[in-house]
């Protein structure tokens, strides 16, 4: 066994344990229930309650942006509007685990520090601190189930210029967002131009004197009414919400797998649809102008904006769209590099967040301090020299919970596929075939090419140049693919004698 303080609490040994009570790991752990029974898990979340991005977030109109049919479970009913407030995810998440007995499994305010694999014992030894209390605690575990997305919950990314210090406002970051922020007649900068920009400008519009949207490139939206037309129509015939949430969900994947499909065969067409989408509210000038991305249609994600909010504010003359860089920050607000000089009280960063590689938590084996940039992906939820654990890494171009059934249907698989083997631990490993195939970064720049992803490439493992060491971007193709995945593969190594479970 690791050697441990002798402050350090033993918090007992599970089978499985779950890092994070999100989207993910809330999902993580209703399918182990129900498809492998018979293993002991816990769950830890560094939170006060479950969540993740839609308990930390804040900020004014905080919503989804992907429709919650395809961003819900599988296995729960949306019954709601397509686009959901955080508020209302919550709920369903909330009742999700209490309809399904989660709440005994799960730990609140438990940072996890350090995570050690032993291959002597096949054993996870992970140090976590107990928020409330300060008390240092010991779990084991066979297997790690990584749930806790792919950002730092605890501060977003906001870039270094020129004379921040010499503003005399306010600088606020979206994910940080105070609560004793007072927009009444104050002039708002917002800087940026994705979807948590695009979100909170429609809701504070009416608060604010002006708010002016500065981007530095726009971005692709899809404005539309906040309704979906054929749950609508089957809840008029009385349909079951199980029969709704199913049909409509496959509707939504069949037309989101033309529409991906067409953006790559037919770009220029999908745009000009996308832009006239924009048009039909603030005109053919203001788009031009505002509204039109340099780059091809899902480079980088395209979020739907219901009922065109911030293209309503800005035709309305709530809010002004200003697309120019920044020189500097100066005592009143920003000079552009046009010259043009854009006055604020208040100046709220909506410029991303920073990437967040398993947690922050500090990985080794064996001693040996893990490198996650050195190893090759399997499928993007596997690493090589990385026993017994796998990640939830979500899509782009569909919705994260989609890929979040699919692995946890993987893992379940798995765990289940250890068992009758009588095996301790299960490692992925490049076949003799696969040594000599080229390593390419974690995503192809090309493909998808999000700030975030590309400020925190270096830190993400690599990939080949075969299906099985990639991370597809293409539910339509996974959905099919990651059932039959050959557990008795050459890539899985499996060694060890399975100890007979301890349950805590």
């Amino acid at each position: 066994m690791n050697a441990i303080s002798a402050t350090v609490t033993d918090a007992g040994h599970f089978d499985v344990l779950i890092v994070g009570a999100g989207i993910s790991g809330v999902g993580a752990a209703y399918h182990l229930r129900q498809q492998s029974p018979d293993r002991s898990f816990v769950v830890l979340e560094t939170l006060e309650s479950f969540g993740g991005t839609w308990l930390t977030h804040k900020y004014p109109g905080i919503r989804s942006d992907s429709d919650l049919y395809t961003f819900g479970y599988r296995f729960k009913p949306w019954v709601g509007p397509p686009i959901a407030t955080a508020e209302e995810i919550l709920s369903y998440m909330g009742e999700v685990i209490e309809e399904n007995d989660l709440a005994q499994h799960i730990r609140y305010g438990h940072r996890i520090e350090r995570a050690s694999w032993s291959n002597t014992e096949n054993l996870w030894t992970i140090e976590a601190v107990r928020l409330d209390t300060g008390e240092k605690l010991r779990f084991t575990a066979n297997f790690l189930w990584m749930c806790q997305g792919y950002y730092r919950q605890s501060e977003g990314y906001t870039p270094e210029w020129a004379g921040m210090d010499s503003f005399k406002g306010r600088i606020v970051h979206p994910q940080t967002w105070p609560d004793d922020l007072d927009l009444k007649d104050k002039k708002v900068v917002i800087i940026g131009s994705g979807a948590t920009a695009a979100t909170l400008l429609p809701n504070i519009a009416d608060d604010c004197g002006h708010v002016t949207l500065l981007q530095r490139s726009p971005t692709y939206f899809i404005p539309g009414r906040n309704a979906n037309e054929l749950a609508d129509t089957l809840r008029e015939l009385k349909v079951d919400e199980n029969w709704i949430h199913e049909i409509v969900r496959r509707k939504i994947l069949f037309d989101q797998d033309a529409f991906t499909r067409r953006a790559f065969e037919e770009p220029e067409s999908v745009k000009q649809e996308l832009l006239a989408g924009v048009s039909a509210f603030v005109g053919p000038e203001v788009t031009a102008k505002h509204f039109t991305p340099s780059y091809r249609p899902w480079r980088q994600r395209i979020a739907f904006v219901p009922e065109g909010d911030i293209f309503q504010a800005v035709k309305a003359g709530k809010a002004s769209v200003v697309t120019d860089e920044i020189d500097r920050f100066t005592e009143a607000g920003i000079l552009l590099k046009s010259g043009e000089t854009l006055e604020a009280d208040i100046i709220v960063t909506a410029t991303g967040f920073n990437l967040n590689v398993l947690g922050d938590i500090d990985f080794s084996i064996d001693g040996e301090p893990l490198d996650f940039s050195k190893t090759v992906t399997y499928r993007g939820m596997m690493f090589t020299g990385v026993p017994n654990m796998v990640w939830v890494f979500g899509y782009f171009r569909a919705s994260w919970t989609l890929r979040a059934d699919l692995i946890a249907d993987f893992v379940c698989r798995l765990l289940n596929h250890m068992r009758d083997k009588g095996a301790a631990k299960v490692e992925v490993a490049l076949r003799p075939e696969d040594r000599d195939m080229p390593l390419l970064p974690w995503m192809d720049p090309e493909n998808f090419n999000p700030g975030y992803l590309m400020r925190g490439m270096h830190l993400l493992p690599k990939s080949g140049d075969k299906p099985e060491w990639q991370h597809s971007q293409d539910y339509w193709r996974e959905k099919d693919a990651l059932p039959l995945i050959d557990l008795d593969d050459p890539a899985f190594v499996y060694e060890g004698q399975a100890m007979g479970s301890k349950a805590a």
